[in-house]
Formats: structure tokens, sequence, C-alpha cells
């Protein structure tokens, strides 16, 4: 069986020369966590699947169940219009691989995530992703790739929070939405269609985060432990909701787009009650 996820070489590729620091039992730990072992088992299972089917699988492998509502907001698979998805992101794992397995059934793979690059090392979610990397090198590029995405020809997958939410005064929630999906809506003509996804990961990763987002501000510590808490979640049911699509036209001038993303962002957290 091929090694397709090695922690030892990531951290070479992001570390370089640095990465032999890294104590040994640090890189066990690591490899524990992301359970390097078992990602690779499945990525070897489906070492021929690409795209919706490769997320497909992702799912059963996971044992998820999912319930969806609203899938009759969705626009239609032949309309020629491209649209801009946008989710609330409880899970920063599973919610990905649950909202885009809809998405690229719907639309026959017609769509791009605009995701971390890490994801990138994952061969079959590879085609799906326009890959974004806030730091290093690939830093001063990031607008180039959103607008490239932009630009394209296939519908557009976001999570404007960047981050998974966080628990804050008992209330998990995602922290503010970025406001690039409003803008290169509006510049492309391109609908909104808000998505809402129940679920929640542990106490102990909202704890952990909270931490790292006050006291470790430059390393997103709690990001180590998304693919645990993804197996955490494994056998559970997750509801998806598809609001109505909003016009790009609704995201005039009387509002600032930061303005537009946060009442897009309440929209989604009322997507269960409607």
């Amino acid at each position: 069986m091929e090694k397709t996820i090695d922690i030892s070489q990531i951290l070479r590729s992001k570390m370089g020369k640095k990465a032999r620091w890294v104590p040994r039992p640090v890189v066990w730990w690591l490899k524990r966590i992301v359970h390097e072992d078992q990602v690779n088992g499945f990525l070897w299972d489906a070492r021929d699947l690409k795209g919706t089917e490769w997320l497909e699988a992702c799912i059963k492998f996971l044992d998820v169940t999912l319930e969806v509502k609203g899938i009759e907001n969705l626009p239609d698979k032949d309309d020629p219009r491209q649209y801009t998805f946008v989710s609330n992101h409880p899970l920063g794992g599973i919610d990905g691989v649950a909202i885009g397995s809809i998405i690229g059934k719907h639309y026959d793979g017609r769509f791009r995530y605009l995701v971390n690059d890490l994801l990138m090392n994952l061969p079959g979610l590879a085609p799906l992703c326009i890959p974004i990397n806030k730091t290093g090198k690939q830093g001063r590029n990031v607008p180039a790739m959103v607008e490239a995405g932009f630009q394209g020809d296939t519908h557009i997958l976001m999570f404007p929070a960047g981050l998974c939410s966080r628990k804050r005064k008992g209330i998990i929630q995602d922290l503010e939405w970025k406001k690039t999906f409003i803008t290169k809506s509006v510049e492309y003509h391109r609908d909104v269609v808000p998505i809402h996804i129940e679920g929640h990961n542990s106490n102990f990763f909202y704890r952990l985060s909270n931490i790292s987002d006050r006291y470790v501000k430059k390393i997103n510590i709690a990001m180590l432990f998304l693919a645990d808490e993804m197996f955490k979640n494994t056998g559970k049911t997750f509801t998806i909701t598809f609001g109505k699509p909003i016009p790009w036209e609704t995201f005039t001038n009387q509002k600032t787009p930061k303005e537009w993303a946060q009442i897009v962002k309440e929209e989604v957290y009322r997507l269960p009650q409607k």
C-alpha cells in the first residue's frame, strides 16, 4: 500500500531543513492525531476514484447518514449560470465532504471548493479544489487564485468563516464571515445559495481552539485535530438545508460587503427553522 499522507514528508515540505528538529515523539503523536494509517487505508482503497465519486466513498467510509432538506431550492443542473454556494462550517471536515457530495452529484461534478492547500494532498479531492494558502510563498497569489475560481465555468463552494465554528458563551457558531463571496459574486453576477449543516465537534476541540485563538494566534493548533474530530463523528446523521438562491443584485451599495456577508450568515442560521 502506497502512503499518500506522510506527516514526516509534509513537515519537510512546510518547514524545510527545520523539520529535522521536530522531536520524533512529536511526529509519532501527529501521525496518531491525524489517523495517518486509517486515512491512508481509505485513500488506497479509493485510489481509482476522483471528484464526486471520491466524496461519496468518503461518506460511506465514515458511515455518515445525510438528511437533505430544501433540495428543491438548488438551481437546475442545466441552468447555464454559475452560482456561489456558502455554508456554515461546524465540523471542519465532514461538512465539506457532505455538502460537496450533494452538490457534486446534482451538478455532475461541476463545482470547485476554495480550500486550504493542505487538502491537495488528497488525490481524489484535488481535482475539485482551488487551493488557498494564506501563508508562505503562495500567500501573495491568493487574490489571483480566488479570481480564477470565480472567473471559471463551475460553481463555487465556500466556507466564508475560513475556520470551522467555535464555541463561545455556550453557543456553537462560525466566527465572522469574510466578505469575498459577496464582492466576487456581485462582480461575476453569481447568485448566492445559502446552506446550513447541523453538527458539532467535541468539547475538547472547542476548549483547545479558544485557547489557540487567544494565545497562539499565528498557528491554528486546533486544525491539527480536525481529522481526529472527523473520526469521532463517524456513524452520525447530519442534516443539510439548502436555502433559496439570493440574487446578486440584492447586495447593493446601501450596505458594505462586510455587512451583507453577516446578513447572509444570519440567513444561513435561520434555515433550519424555516
